[in-house]
């Protein structure tokens, strides 16, 4: 294999732990400097679409959520997030692992998931300063 190839499938390796395919239509929300750019074309890459802005009005399979300390209610923004979720989507809250600048207490994210009426499922690294964690309507709810 070449180097560019493995490269490639690691890249899309990415997105793939995500749990994300191909067609899926996903809008990213708080992007800033700090965000990683290899798991945003890994996301491009495996779905074929270009991730919509926060303005988008369209319906979204994923909302990619980038997430630190210090942005203000993250209550808030998982509501609002939610509204353009397809049913069955899911949002991706992304934010820096422990000891980087920015990090949310797990505690934190599950009480305001709890309170926005979502379940988390499962968190992984992401990718290597930002963890992700899953999160989705309880399927009572859908």
């Amino acid at each position: 294999m070449s180097a560019t190839a493995g490269q490639a499938q690691g890249e899309r390796g990415l997105a793939e732990r995500l749990g994300l395919k191909p067609g899926q239509v996903v809008q990213e929300i708080g992007w800033d400097e700090d965000v990683d750019d290899e798991l945003r074309d890994s996301i491009e890459d495996l779905t074929g679409n270009e991730l919509l802005d926060e303005e988008t009005d369209d319906v979204v399979d994923v909302v990619l959520l980038w997430w630190r300390d210090g942005d203000g209610d993250l209550f808030d923004v998982l509501s609002d997030a939610m509204r353009a979720l397809a049913d069955g989507g899911q949002i991706w809250l992304l934010t820096p692992k422990a000891g980087r600048e920015g990090h949310v207490e797990p505690s934190d994210i599950g009480e305001d998931a709890t309170t926005a009426g979502l379940s988390q499922t499962s968190s992984i690294s992401a990718a290597p300063d930002w963890s992700g964690t899953r999160l989705v309507t309880p399927k009572g709810r859908r």
